[in-house]
């Protein structure tokens, strides 16, 4: 299997490696140290090698980071692991900090009123710690850069580099040739009057060149640096074994690889400017490239909408992805009906199943993240990953939260459905159909061009706010093709400025979590489209749906829907049946006719 259900975290570990970093640190003169969830090229997924913080705290979570000083070690979590963390990590040894509600600028004047705090500058980027700096002016508290890793030095068995095969991407998935690609950026950094960018993102890499990889699990990226110049040409900085002559035959002429040894050399002999990202390329490049004395111009990764922006041929390829997994996910939700009222089946039974009907594609390349399986109370853990010590039995009378995708060589797919298993009461539907009501309407939304994910974000929360309830997860990520499952810069968040423009992928997935009792989440994903004229004639733009799998019906009151939302819902299931009649087996046929009909 893809999925694996071996444990990740060792709280029992955390003092004693926290004792022996402190230890490293006096030694460096230091007073404290940061620890973030990242690695040199500043993705959002890392390598086992790059993984500091689980190995330091015992947290698995995507995102966080910890400070550690000489009297306290905070762990800064977000909404979605409050409870996760409490489980992970040794809480007489490390102190689970709610972030961004806390800043960890004031958290460390709390603390530490004069000291030292050291931070490796290829782990964070430019504006990070510029902003940090910032807190801490007129304190008795200052940051300084590490030459090597102290986390690096006392961790004895940290796994090695990866090296995974570069595969081609073809063109007729892409979309576009890596060279049309390449003129058409080259030609935006002359006309900003830039000589080269740097780029440190693997999914940049991999869209930019048309290639992808095997470095980081379940996502199909490479990890490396490229230097784009303002000719179209390209330096390309990675572990050459990775590489076969397809790959290189590919690449072609205008493509030179280096080992990534060469990276810090080949910045200095650039002629700048030079364009760096502030938000997502590490400190530690700008920092090179101004030693040398270069310009440098702040500005946006130059893939970055581009790549967000799906031209038509990726679009087509994700509907066909999307299909081929809701034909899966729907032999998968028969099976389920049919198991799970006879009260044997866990946790990891649902995992191993849901991943055999993707496998039964023989298109499956790997899922695109550990499968969310959460019976009961688990399924308040936002992003819960079960292993064989938290394995739930899936009783009668609970909900249980799947939420799955894969990753096939024509898109990447993300769901969520929750399900009745027996009967769950009428309070958990309640929740459920506000949940629901908040999908729909932003799967049914129409808004003006230049609105960005911030300004329909409380649609989908709005049913939940009339009950006094939220969630403390942003409504939408991006998604890649082919890529990695979250990818920037689009979302649906309060935090969101980036205005929405057609081809961005989404997900549109609001919950409700109660701890201690049950968890619901429905998750679609969409593509942003041109709206038809109405009215005034103003550009509008709406959402296509590409997920086409039921929602359980039996936990929709269907008097607490609007017309128009049931209208949506039954139109939705209507499409259900007619996309995935043929693609499913007559077993499942029958069952499909059964959930889709009307409400």
């Amino acid at each position: 299997m893809f999925q694996t259900f071996d444990s990740h975290s060792s709280p029992e570990q955390g003092p004693p490696r926290l004792a022996a970093l402190r230890a490293r640190l006096a030694r460096l003169g230091l007073d404290g140290f940061l620890v973030p969830r990242a690695d040199v090229h500043q993705g959002e997924y890392v390598a086992a090698r790059d993984e500091r913080l689980q190995w330091l705290t015992g947290f698995t979570g995507s995102a966080g980071f910890c400070i550690v000083l000489p009297g306290v070690a905070g762990v800064f979590i977000d909404g979605r692991y409050r409870t996760q963390v409490k489980a992970q990590v040794d809480l007489d040894a490390f102190t689970p900090v709610p972030w961004p509600e806390v800043k960890p600028g004031d958290w460390i004047r709390e603390h530490l009123s004069q000291g030292t705090v050291g931070f490796d500058p290829w782990l964070h980027t430019a504006d990070e710690i510029e902003k940090l700096e910032r807190s801490l002016e007129e304190s008795g508290t200052s940051l300084s850069q590490t030459k090597h890793n102290p986390i690096d030095e006392i961790w004895p068995d940290q796994p090695a580099a990866p090296l995974g095969r570069v595969f081609i991407q073809p063109d007729s998935l892409a979309g576009e040739p890596h060279a049309a690609k390449r003129a058409r950026l080259a030609e935006e950094l002359r006309k900003a009057g830039h000589k080269a960018a740097v780029l440190t993102l693997p999914d940049s890499l991999c869209w930019l060149l048309n290639i992808r990889g095997a470095d980081v699990p379940k996502n199909p990226v490479v990890q490396g640096f490229a230097i784009l110049h303002d000719d179209g040409r390209v330096d390309l900085f990675l572990a050459l074994a990775k590489l076969d002559a397809a790959v290189r035959t590919h690449l072609g002429p205008e493509v030179t690889t280096h080992s990534p040894e060469a990276f810090a050399d080949a910045l200095q002999g650039l002629a700048g400017p030079v364009r760096v990202d502030k938000g997502s390329a590490p400190l530690a490049v700008s920092d090179i490239l101004r030693a040398a004395g270069m310009t440098v111009a702040w500005g946006d990764d130059p893939c970055k909408l581009p790549k967000a922006r799906k031209n038509p041929a990726e679009i087509a390829a994700t509907r066909e992805a999307h299909l081929r997994d809701g034909a899966a996910m729907a032999e998968f939700l028969c099976w389920l009906d049919r198991e799970a009222p006879k009260g044997q089946l866990t946790e990891i039974a649902v995992v191993q199943a849901l991943e055999g009907f993707r496998r039964a594609t023989n298109a499956l390349h790997d899922i695109s993240f550990d499968t969310i399986s959460g019976a009961g109370p688990n399924g308040a853990i936002i992003h819960y990953r079960v292993t064989e010590a938290t394995n739930r039995p899936v009783r009668p009378g609970e909900l249980l939260l799947v939420d799955s995708g894969g990753q096939y060589v024509d898109g990447t797919t993300d769901i969520t459905r929750t399900i009745a298993v027996g009967d769950p009461g009428d309070e958990a539907r309640a929740a459920y159909t506000r949940v629901l009501q908040g999908m729909v309407a932003i799967s049914r939304v129409r808004f003006p061009k230049g609105l960005s994910g911030r300004d329909i974000d409380a649609l989908a929360r709005y049913p939940l706010w009339l009950a006094g309830q939220d969630y403390d997860h942003g409504t939408g990520h991006g998604v890649g093709a082919f890529l990695s499952v979250h990818e920037g810069p689009q979302r649906i968040s309060r935090l969101s400025e980036v205005p929405l423009e057609p081809g961005m992928i989404l997900s549109n997935e609001p919950g409700y979590y109660r701890e201690g009792a049950f968890g619901i989440r429905l998750e679609n994903l969409i593509v942003v489209e041109e709206a038809p004229a109405l009215g005034d004639n103003r550009a509008h733009l709406s959402f296509e749906t590409l997920t086409w799998v039921p929602f359980d019906r039996r936990l929709i009151l269907a008097d607490q829907l609007a017309p128009g939302e049931r209208d949506w819902l039954d139109a939705y299931h209507a499409g259900v049946l007619e996309r995935l009649g043929k693609r499913v087996s007559p077993a499942t046929l029958d069952w499909l006719r059964d959930v889709c009909a009307p409400l």
